[in-house]
């Protein structure tokens, strides 16, 4: 039986952005952003966490979201990617769902359908050495469900691991996205400026690392109208944990070339998803404290 064809590389882009507090405007220069990706022969274009609002205060957002039927980004966005044949990442909208806002990340495919969505499983609580205060559980419902998706260029398929922001700090659910296929990891974000300068880059390149994946994250970035400041820098990593793409703190696009041969090369040369095990603490009566097991997928 011949060999099977090494799977072709493609151009991804994130589009840094600036949001405000108006959606309007927002959505424009989303999908601006977008139609400047694809222009620049991009297939694949994520934007940032909270890409169709950034505002601090509650009663304003609740007044300004939609539900996700109704959401005007999320269908211009549908037929930007019917018109250019693209997949269309929205990192993140908040959506209504009854008394709550999601956060939640919208796939849309080539052919301008909804492929799937993840709503942010861990919220940010903190209490920053700034002063700077986060309280997303008052507001935002969390998500219980990991997601991976199929990405379809041309009759080529790679697979998407969803996650937005916060969750970067909880690696378990990237070995879990990796375990069970996912060659690219996502996390659109809107990182804090003093968080994002401390260790916005390093988790990036570890998540790489640990998994033998891409790892591609559009950010906000500068200071916004509602006063906080996002750290910006959005990313693109190899498997390897090389930076491929990184913007500075300004709206703008970035790419790179996605060559899927790197995550067999990386998982390769470093097979810890194979070499997973299990393991207890003293105490623990022998209770499984490891929340993965291997399941025998290196792809």
């Amino acid at each position: 039986m011949p060999a099977s064809s090494p799977r072709p590389s493609f151009v991804a882009a994130c589009v840094q952005m600036r949001s405000t507090t108006d959606p309007a405007v927002n959505r424009e220069a989303a999908l601006a952003g977008i139609r400047q990706a694809a222009a620049a022969g991009a297939v694949y274009v994520q934007t940032p966490e909270m890409t169709s609002l950034v505002v601090r205060d509650r009663k304003e957002l609740f007044a300004k979201v939609s539900d996700q039927v109704h959401d005007p980004l999320i269908a211009a966005a549908r037929e930007l990617a019917r018109e250019k044949r693209i997949t269309i990442h929205l990192g993140s909208l908040p959506l209504q769902e009854n008394d709550r806002i999601a956060n939640r990340a919208i796939v849309i495919d080539a052919q301008g359908e909804i492929a799937a969505t993840y709503d942010k499983i861990h919220l940010f609580d903190v209490d920053l050495p700034s002063g700077e205060s986060w309280r997303e559980s008052a507001t935002y419902t969390g998500g219980h469900q990991a997601v991976t998706v199929p990405l379809v260029v041309g009759d080529v398929t790679y697979t998407l691991g969803l996650s937005i922001c916060y969750d970067l700090r909880f690696p378990y659910l990237y070995r879990a996205l990796a375990e069970v296929g996912a060659e690219i990891l996502t996390v659109p974000a809107c990182f804090t400026r003093q968080t994002g300068e401390a260790h916005w880059q390093v988790l990036q390149r570890a998540r790489a690392i640990e998994n033998g994946s891409f790892v591609i994250s559009a950010a906000q970035g500068g200071l916004h109208e509602d006063g906080r400041q996002t750290w910006g820098h959005s990313i693109i990593v190899d498997p390897w944990g090389r930076v491929l793409a990184e913007a500075d703190a300004e709206p703008g696009v970035i790419l790179a070339t996605i060559d899927p041969a790197l995550v067999t090369q990386a998982r390769s040369q470093i097979p810890s998803l194979r070499h997973t095990r299990l393991f207890s603490l003293p105490g623990t009566e022998g209770d499984n404290v490891v929340p993965l097991q291997p399941r025998g997928k290196d792809a």
